[in-house]
């Protein structure tokens, strides 16, 4: 839940869709729209193999680290690397929430393959550059409301709240 104007949004897709639209991160017509759609879908799709990772165990966590590099390599950095080629930012010539939901998608990724980027340079100069906007990079610095991939303490937590 965000508390924004006003108001107690919820729901992930939601939020999100409000906050682009408020912040002018939602492209300029309806094919900007349906494009940054797309991405944010693809990179939500690549964000939930990583999201359940500090839950899991042995092998299946062997597996699903395995699983987020064959597909963030193999499905979606390549695509995005190709969207990127000849321009900053992935719809359009300014900033939108697919971009930011891209960052955030590298980031949680490399928390898992610090070098999974190694074979993608656009997408090495989009993370630099998107880094070093300032809004982005406050949230970026350590002690911002970015929350870090859960540590043991937060899965013993919830494991035993829905568990016990």
């Amino acid at each position: 839940m965000v508390e924004m104007d006003g108001m107690k949004i919820v729901q992930t897709r939601a939020i999100l869709n409000y906050i682009a639209a408020k912040y002018n991160l939602y492209g300029k017509d309806m094919k900007d729209r349906l494009f940054i759609d797309m991405y944010v879908e693809g990179t939500t799709d690549l964000m939930l193999a990583v999201i359940p990772l500090p839950f899991q165990q042995g092998d299946a966590k062997a597996k699903q680290i395995d699983l987020i590099k064959n597909r963030a390599v193999n499905r979606y950095f390549p695509v995005y690397e190709k969207a990127l080629q000849g321009q900053d930012f992935l719809v359009g010539k300014q900033l939108s929430i697919a971009d930011v939901q891209l960052l955030e998608a590298i980031l949680m990724v490399e928390e898992v393959h610090n070098d999974v980027l190694s074979h993608f340079p656009g997408l090495q100069a989009f993370k630099t550059r998107t880094s070093e906007i300032p809004t982005i990079k406050k949230f970026l610095q350590p002690g911002s409301k970015r929350k870090p991939m859960p540590d043991e303490k937060y899965v013993a937590t919830v494991n035993k709240i829905l568990f016990s």
